[in-house]
Parts: structure tokens; C-alpha cells; sequence
């Protein structure tokens, strides 16, 4: 099945309470992908205790105030003030000066923020133009035009007031020249509000807004099928201008759109309308929003050799079999990775290395040939002589002619070498971490009773609250980056697309969430500090300490072997740990000190002095002091703690 019957293809039951929405309150969600939307309805569903998504329309149709509640959770308003910092930077210090350039100052300048929700984005576009154009220009020239289904969203974005949180990243600046303080925050200035637009705009049914120099549409087509983001895409094709720009979210590539859209910088996701030469094409593309039409037949020489310069500089290595199995075309990072010539063009691809290095490709093509639908070969390691080894992911995808039929198969060979090692790096610090906080939060339970100086250090452990949340706010930004790189290396076609803008709604969703989390991570923080201060100290502590300890579990089982038992028995900690105490084979008559095990293990937790005739391990023999004291917490024995001295040494019997 095809990616984009799969996200449309939603459950009977949901597409009843669709049609519902849909003829009860006007919102049509059809178009919107069924795997976000059963995520995002079942949470209210469960809020409220539904049983099934029937029983939810019942639910609505005796609680209207719960369509409110739905439709916000339906419709995630994730957004901030020039959120992803580097594009909009790019933005400003690229996109705007061209724009401007290229429109007579006798003519207005107009903006289209699609799916705005509060409106920060449509706020940051108007600062950057207003600090490149004045004051005077800005307000003489620019009209923006802020759009969203949400009618509580536009509300609030009409207001143009934030709380000081929203603005924290902000240089202080900007704050202080494009904001002024009230009582519910800071407010947009007014003089410049006046040029932001605000209204209700459906994508998928609503008429576009034309004329347009720059559309900024970032993060909402990825919550839309493949169908519906052809038709949104084609209408904001149709609202450019011939020289305007479209900024779309990182997570939406168009890689196949390229009949509407060719990049103008694909890693900040800035794009240029592909014109449309003749009135009559014009109209005939206003006028079918529905579907993408093939313009392969008509289309200039020019605008071949542009798609063909386009494919040939690809970063992705792609090449091209016809239905006979003949190389057809490989472009130049292929030519490059494969060691492919001209020659090598026209040769059946089974003649060449690469059919089966590093892959065996021949029985992907036929699968792809014959099913009409992409075949992932995953991801493959690949070494050559004086070259370090590289992770391939290999797809094979029919390429379709008219009537659908098979012309043949294009290959790509992505390197994601740098995400693998990455991810994989990320896996081991997170279980390493897991790991030891995990043994730090045992050690720390099973010692807590010993020393009363530990307890006072608890004071000292709230000073760090800042540092540690520095830690965690730098670990969040790191994770945020993997991702970011994961969603740019995974653009090899289609399907793997439909999988990242996915990705990307569940991020958002999990972002959404963030503020109910908060009271469970500030706990979490406070005693994650607490292990790691005690740690210290329990670590201070025993490795200075010069007599030898020794932890026992309620099983008699080592779990604590300090550095002085080492140096008195000659055995390291990793050799006794978890090993029954009087099983060992050290120069101590272990037996002897079983009743005393016993008796501090048991219900009553007594204590016992013993002196024991003993050999270190330097072969000397000696009286040892042995301390056998239970290991108490909360009231109960949860093992012992065994502290053993020399009282003195004896000669070598003669």
C-alpha cells in the first residue's frame, strides 16, 4: 500500500466522528493524517472516559463545551518568536534583502504566515521587515496576513500579548524596541500590529490568499496526507509570485514536488515558485487544486535542464534502470561513490560492481518493477580500500509513466554513517547513565542510616539545583540536534518523508505535554542531585577510610568491598561482588562469623565484636578485629556491615 493511502486510511469508527466534526462544527480532518488524529482524539477520549470513539460523539453531542477542548487538542499550537534561530537568520540575512530587491519600492509588500496559531511567526516576520525596510517603509508598504483554523488561536494572536517567558530568547534589543509592557506581559507595538492581518483559513477547502512576495508556512503540512499536501501545495504555488519565497518547517522537504517548487536552500528549507509561463496554464492550475498535473509534455528546455542540473547535484547518490534493466543515468555523487564512467551508462546494471556492492540490488528492482511500490534494501556497511567504512541506506523506488506504468527504478544510496555512529553513541551514554543511577540510588538507600554527617549535607545539595538544570537543559538541546540531523539525512523518497513529518508531530505533541511533566522532572532533578552528592561523599569516605568494610544484602551477598578489604585479602571488589560472603577463600575464618551474620541479618539486627586469628594477604598472621553490625532502614535489617582492623600481627610460627 502506498504512504499515502496509509495515512488516509482511517479506522469506520474514527471517520463516523469525522463526518460528525465535519457537518456539526464545519471542520473537515479528513485530510489530516489518521495516525496523529486517533493519537490526538484518543486523549480526549480517555480523559473523559469513553469507551470508544461512538461513545465519544455521543459524549459531544450532550457536552458542546467539549468541542473546544477537542479541537485544541486536535490542533497542536506549538510556535515561538523566530523559533529555529539559524533559518530565520537565514531568512533575514538572505531571503528578505533579495525580496526587497526585487520589489519596485512603488509596490506593497505582502506576506502570508499559513497556519500562524497565537501568531509568532507572523510577529517575527514582521520584525525583521521592519528593521530592514524602517519604521515609515514598514508601515507605508507591508501587509502580512496571519491564517489558522483555530479561532481560539487567532483570538489570542490578536491581542499581541505574551507573558515574559515567551520572549526570554529574544536579544534585549529587540525586546525593548518591538515591545512594550503591560499588565498581562508585553505587547507587540501597536504601530507595527496594525500591518498584521489576522484571519480564519481553511488550507485544504479555503481560497488562497494571492499576490504574495513571502509564505511562511512552517510545520503544518507534515499533519496532512500526501493528497492534501499535493493540493495545499498547489495552491500556495498559485498565491506566489513568480519571484516570492516559501518557508516551510525542517521537517518538510517537497522532494517530490518539484513541478511547484525548486529549493533556493534546502537545509533552511527556503523555496522558489517554478513559474507558470502562459495565462492559460495559469488558470488551468488555480483551477484544479485537487491534483498535481504532469507538465513533463510542454514544459521548456530550460526547465529540463534545470530538474536535470538539479538531480546531477543531489547530495543523495541516485541511480537510474529502465523496465530492461540498462543503466540509465547516475548522478554525480553516484558517479563518485561507485567509480561509474561514461561508459558504464547504457551497460545492464548486472555487468557492474555495484549491482551487488555492497548490496545485491537485482531482485529489488524486479520487486519494485513488479509491485509498483518503493523497496527498502535498510541500511548496509560498506568499506573500500583507503576509504573509512560508511552505512549506506539503499532504496529502490518504480518510477511511474503515464497510466502507471513502470518506466523503470531509481536507486538511492544514502550515507547515514554520521547518524549510526551518533545514535548508536547516544544509546550507550543513556544506558551508561540509566546504569549507574540505578547503583547510585541501591547504594545510597542501603548506606543512608550509617553516617549521620551525611544527612547534612542535604543543605549543600539545593545549591546545585541551577547547575543541574543547565545539565538538563544542555542534554534536551543535544537530543533536539540528533533529531534535527536524523530528520535532514532521512530524504531518500516518499514514504521515508511521511515518516519524519510524523516523527515530528509526535515530537510536538511530546512538547505540548511538556508543561504536565514539569512537577514530576522537578522531583526527579531534586533526587537525582541528592545521588550524586551522596555518591561523592560515600566514595570520600570509604576510599580514605583505613579500615576494611565490607556490605552484605539479606543474603549475605557482597555488594560493597572498599579499597581497604582489598589491600587486607588481596581480593578486588569486581571478584567478590555479588559472591556469598562465606564462600570466600580469604586468610578469614569466615565460618566463625556465621551466628554473628545471623544474628544482625535477623529480625532483632544485634550487633557483634569478635577477634579472629587470621593471614593477610602478605602471608602474615594476625589478630583481626571483626565488627559485625546490621545494616538497618526504615525500621528493618535489610543486611550487614562488617568492619575488620588488625589488632596486632603475629610472627611466623618457627
Amino acid at each position: 500500500m502506498a504512504a499515502g493511502s496509509q495515512e488516509s486510511q482511517a479506522s469506520p469508527e474514527l471517520a463516523g466522528l469525522l463526518e460528525y466534526l465535519r457537518s456539526a462544527r464545519g471542520f473537515d480532518f479528513t485530510g489530516y493524517k489518521a495516525a496523529s488524529l486517533e493519537r490526538r482524539i484518543g486523549k480526549r477520549v480517555k480523559t473523559v472516559g469513553c469507551d470508544g470513539y461512538a461513545d465519544y460523539q455521543d459524549y459531544l453531542e450532550v457536552n458542546p463545551g467539549e468541542f473546544t477542548e477537542l479541537f485544541n487538542t486536535i490542533l497542536i499550537n506549538v510556535t515561538a518568536f523566530f523559533r529555529d534561530r539559524e533559518a530565520w537568520d537565514y531568512v533575514a540575512s538572505d531571503v528578505i534583502p533579495t525580496m526587497l530587491a526585487d520589489i519596485p519600492e512603488s509596490e506593497p509588500i505582502r506576506v502570508w504566515s499559513a497556519g500562524c496559531a497565537s501568531g509568532e511567526e507572523a510577529y517575527s516576520a514582521a520584525i525583521l521587515l521592519a528593521g530592514a525596510l524602517g519604521g515609515n517603509d514598514y508601515r507605508r508598504r507591508v501587509k502580512i496576513y496571519a491564517t489558522d483554523i483555530d479561532d481560539e488561536a487567532l483570538a489570542s494572536a490578536r491581542l499581541a500579548t505574551y507573558p515574559v517567558a515567551a520572549v526570554k530568547d529574544l536579544p534585549k534589543e529587540i525586546v525593548e524596541k518591538y515591545f512594550e509592557p503591560n499588565a498581562g506581559g508585553l505587547v507587540f507595538r501597536p504601530d507595527l500590529r496594525r500591518s498584521v492581518i489576522f484571519g480564519r483559513n481553511d488550507l485544504v477547502q479555503d481560497a488562497p490568499i494571492s499576490r504574495v512576495d513571502l509564505l511562511i508556512s512552517r510545520n503544518t503540512l507534515m499533519y496532512f496526507t500526501a493528497e492534501t499536501q499535493a493540493r495545499v501545495l498547489t495552491q500556495f504555488n498559485f498565491s506566489l509570485k513568480d519571484t516570492g519565497y516559501l518557508f516551510l518547517g525542517k521537517s518538510e522537504m517537497l522532494i517530490t514536488h518539484s513541478d511547484l517548487f525548486t529549493p533556493h536552500d534546502m537545509k533552511w528549507r527556503v523555496f522558489r515558485k517554478v513559474p507558470r509561463t502562459a495565462l492559460r496554464e495559469r488558470m488551468t492550475f488555480a483551477g484544479q487544486p485537487h491534483r498535481l498535473l504532469d507538465f513533463a509534455a510542454d514544459e521548456s528546455g530550460r526547465y529540463a535542464q534545470l530538474r536535470e542540473g538539479a538531480a546531477d547535484m543531489s547530495p543523495v547518490a541516485q541511480i537510474a534502470v529502465d523496465a530492461e534493466g540498462f543503466v540509465v543515468s547516475a548522478n554525480q555523487a553516484a558517479r563518485k561513490l561507485f567509480d561509474l564512467g561514461p561508459a558504464d551508462m547504457g551497460r545492464p546494471v548486472q555487468d557492474l560492481e555495484v549491482s551487488y556492492q555492497p548490496v545485491e540490488l537485482r531482485a529489488g528492482i524486479q520487486q519494485a518493477s513488479q509491485d509498483g511500490q518503493p523497496v527498502d534494501l535498510g541500511r548496509v556497511d560498506w568499506v573500500r580500500p583507503g576509504q573509512p567504512p560508511r552505512v549506506l541506506q539503499v532504496t529502490v523506488v518504480p518510477v511511474l509513466g503515464g497510466g502507471q506504468a513502470v518506466l523503470g527504478t531509481s536507486i538511492g544510496f544514502e550515507d547515514v554513517t554520521a547518524f549510526v555512529r551518533l545514535d548508536a553513541d547516544h544509546r550507550e551514554s543513556r544506558r551508561q547513565l540509566e546504569t549507574a543511577y540505578e547503583e547510585l540510588q541501591s547504594t545510597v538507600e542501603e548506606l543512608e542510616t550509617t553516617n549521620e554527617e551525611l544527612q547534612s549535607t542535604n543543605e549543600e545539595l539545593e545549591t546545585t539545583n541551577e547547575e543541574l538544570q543547565s545539565t538538563v537543559e544542555e542534554l534536551e538541546t543535544t537530543n533536539e540536534e540528533l533529531q534535527s540531523t536524523n530528520e535532514e539525512l532521512e530524504t531518500t523518497n516518499e514514504e521515508l518523508q511521511s515518516t519524519n513529518e510524523e516523527l515530528e508531530t509526535m515530537n510536538e505533541e511530546l512538547q505540548s505535554t511538556n508543561e504536565e511533566l514539569e512537577t514530576m522532572n522537578e522531583e526527579q532533578r531534586s533526587r537525582a542531585l541528592e545521588l550524586d552528592r551522596l555518591n561523592i561523599f560515600l566514595e570520600g569516605i570509604l576510599g580514605n577510610l583505613e579500615l576494611a568494610v565490607v556490605v552484605l544484602d539479606d543474603s549475605q551477598q557482597v555488594q560493597l568491598w572498599n579499597p581497604a578489604a582489598t589491600d587486607m585479602w588481596g581480593l578486588r571488589e569486581d571478584e567478590v561482588a555479588g559472591v556469598h560472603f562465606l564462600s570466600l577463600d580469604i586468610g578469614l575464618p569466615v565460618g566463625e562469623l556465621r551466628d554473628a551474620m545471623r544474628a544482625a541479618v535477623g529480625n532483632g539486627g544485634a550487633g557483634t565484636d569478635l577477634v579472629l586469628e587470621a593471614v593477610n594477604r602478605r602471608g602474615r598472621t594476625f589478630e583481626c578485629s571483626v565488627r559485625v553490625q546490621p545494616l538497618r532502614a526504615n525500621g528493618k535489617s535489610h543486611g550487614a556491615i562488617l568492619i575488620m582492623a588488625e589488632s596486632r600481627v603475629r610472627a611466623p610460627a618457627e
